[in-house]
């Protein structure tokens, strides 16, 4: 979808600029659609994330990210703006009468035919087995987990490469440039997922971001010693540490993951 600047040179307007979303759905499953709970970031009145309250009301609609339905053809039936995510969904209808939404990949058209299986076509929008799949094909929507659903690869723009096969493995390399390995029977939609222009969408006012539930923040160096590690100091002062810490006295730059994570075994060439 094309990035639309505003006409309007307004204070308000001058910078910001949005995405042309597919037109509504008049085949709108309700079935699929559960009103999202707001939770404001909060946890029994506690605050566990920060800068999180207010935003419009939402429906959660349901994705199919097991794309389990094998052996069964589907046609996409439309195409949909979701809120909770930053690329578009697509409807399918299959031949046994369901419903169901999936992550809309670059080139998929209303019409187009889609299958999900152990092994089938190559071919944009459908769903198979890694080990089944050729090596240099770009993938979305992969399992980290066989039958738990895809949880690499869900964002718009995103993809992975099919680098290598070494049983029981396959070597996928992530947007971030980090090559890891993922089980063979997992499962992988080909295709680079579409709406790659939402990196570039610049919300303009501190309006559109209370809407999307994004409350201020302040800067640490602007509060109270107990408020905040980089807090205190006579007038505008530094953060008065060794490197930068974040509201909760951790470390915020560099390596922070944990030495010591279960999955660091999984992980052949770390991101630069």
């Amino acid at each position: 979808m094309a990035l639309v600047e505003y006409k309007e040179k307004t204070n308000t307007r001058r910078f910001a600029s949005r995405l042309i979303h597919p037109k509504k759905n008049k085949l709108v499953q309700k079935r699929l659609l559960t009103l999202l709970a707001k939770h404001s970031g909060r946890s029994g009145g506690t605050v566990t994330v920060r800068h999180q309250g207010g935003r419009h009301k939402r429906f959660y609609r349901t994705i199919d990210f097991k794309r389990d339905k094998f052996g069964v053809e589907g046609v996409i039936a439309a195409f949909e703006y979701d809120p909770n995510r930053n690329t578009h969904i697509a409807l399918v209808k299959y031949t046994d009468g369901d419903y169901r939404y999936i992550l809309t990949p670059q080139g998929l058209k209303v019409g187009d035919k889609v299958v999900s299986g152990e092994k089938t076509e190559v071919k944009v929008g459908n769903a198979m087995k890694l080990k089944n799949i050729p090596i240099g094909t770009m993938v979305h929507n992969v399992e980290l987990t066989p039958g738990r659903g895809g949880q690499l690869g869900r964002s718009a723009g995103t993809a992975l490469m099919v680098q290598a096969r070494i049983l029981p493995f396959i070597h996928l390399k992530l947007p971030s440039s980090e090559i890891r390995m993922v089980a063979q029977e997992a499962m992988a939609t080909i295709g680079v997922l579409g709406n790659e222009d939402a990196k570039n969408i610049i919300l303009g006012t501190a309006g559109r971001s209370r809407h999307l539930g994004v409350r201020p923040g302040v800067r640490g160096t602007a509060m109270d010693p107990e408020s905040h590690p980089h807090g205190g100091g006579e007038g505008r002062s530094g953060i008065g540490r060794k490197k930068p810490m974040t509201f909760y006295g951790r470390p915020a730059v560099g390596n922070t993951r944990t030495k010591k994570k279960q999955s660091n075994r999984y992980i052949v060439k770390r991101r630069k």
